[in-house]
């Protein structure tokens, strides 16, 4: 989301469209569920987190 930020003039403003994209009703077409946090940890996804590991499972799986 920092890269979003700053493409917007908004560095600081990371969490901001982090929530904006989260709360995106056509998640699926705007990747928002490829966001991972800098931790590495999955984090949140407004349809789950298995819903969102099983979607970076299968497009993983894809790239092969």
């Amino acid at each position: 989301m920092e890269i979003l930020a700053a493409a917007l003039k908004k560095p600081s403003a990371a969490r901001a469209v982090g929530s904006a994209v989260g709360k995106n009703p056509v998640g699926y077409l705007i990747p928002c569920h490829r966001v991972i946090r800098e931790t590495g940890i999955i984090g949140d996804y407004a349809w789950g987190k298995v819903r969102k590991r099983a979607i970076l499972t299968w497009e993983s799986a894809q790239a092969f």
